[in-house]
């Protein structure tokens, strides 16, 4: 019977410890993207702040959007973005202006120019060339000889016969 309570005990525990972990993985998620006080009066330029915003990483948390974050870098520089289009720069003026003060890395789409197209060019190129180093492994492989019973010379037949008799 104390093995009965003891794995009740062990089950009861188990449960308490996935209620809590669910109720502290669901609670109050984090706060993240524009606060209130740096979201702007015109909608259209919020608009257009978070459609920039969507499209630049955030340099702390690397693979988010600096809409998604709530870093405090990721804060500046949506607060940057938006001061910018209040300034009347264009979309792309924008991004020319970050990516001039921050490097490319900042973009979650990496432009297909420059030193990039060796990144854009090299997957293709290294599938393809992956692709003719299989196929001339399977027409080599195709055209070997086959090594069987036959190529074995009179010795080595007699030996072979001599294991297999001892063998069996």
């Amino acid at each position: 019977m104390s093995a009965l309570r003891a794995w009740g005990a062990a089950l009861a525990l188990t449960l308490a410890l996935a209620l809590a972990l669910t109720l502290a993985l669901t609670g109050a998620p984090a706060v993240a993207g524009p606060q209130p006080d740096e979201i702007l009066d015109d909608p259209a330029l919020e608009a257009r702040a978070r459609a920039l915003s969507a499209d630049l990483r955030c340099l702390v948390c690397r693979n988010e959007s600096i809409d998604e974050s709530n870093a405090d870098l990721a804060r500046d520089m949506r607060l940057l973005v938006r001061e910018r289009l209040v300034e009347g720069d264009s979309d792309a003026e924008v991004l020319a202006f970050v990516v001039d003060r921050y490097g490319e890395f900042v973009l979650l789409r990496p432009t297909s120019e420059g030193a990039n197209v060796i990144l854009w060019v090299s997957a293709p190129a290294m599938l393809l060339l992956a692709l003719i180093a299989a196929g001339v492994y399977l027409r080599r492989r195709e055209g070997a000889p086959e090594i069987g019973a036959d190529d074995l010379s009179e010795d080595e037949r007699a030996r072979l016969e001599a294991l297999l008799r001892d063998r069996g």
